[in-house]
């Protein structure tokens, strides 16, 4: 059973930067590519981040320059480095693997809040 565990969150003032961390186990993480997605009240869950089983990242064009993704495969864990946060930044951010999409597992995912 795949289990994600999301940290790093809190509250910051716009210009700020953040850095979640997420832990997933209980699959083959180094095969499986990582996202990160997150939900702002009232929206649709969507895609923020992606990083291949080599590495390769990908962003979504609202956050591209700004956020960094990361994975380090020996301890499971994947990374999110925000910096120059703004108020839109403001969301539920939650971590995946291809398996936990797959099984539509979720984790609890963790609130960040950028003041304006």
């Amino acid at each position: 059973q795949v289990q994600l565990v999301e940290s790093g969150g809190g509250l910051v003032q716009s210009g700020g930067a953040l850095r979640l961390s997420c832990h997933i186990s209980g699959s083959a993480f180094s095969a499986y590519r990582m996202y990160w997605y997150r939900q702002a009240p009232g929206k649709q869950r969507e895609l923020v981040a992606q990083i291949d089983t080599g590495g390769l990242p990908n962003y979504a064009d609202s956050v591209k320059g700004r956020f960094t993704i990361s994975r380090a495969n020996t301890r499971e864990m994947v990374y999110l480095q925000m910096n120059n946060l703004k108020p839109d930044d403001t969301a539920v951010y939650y971590c995946n693997s291809d398996l936990g999409l797959a099984r539509a597992y979720w984790g609890p995912g963790t609130q960040v809040t950028v003041s304006s």
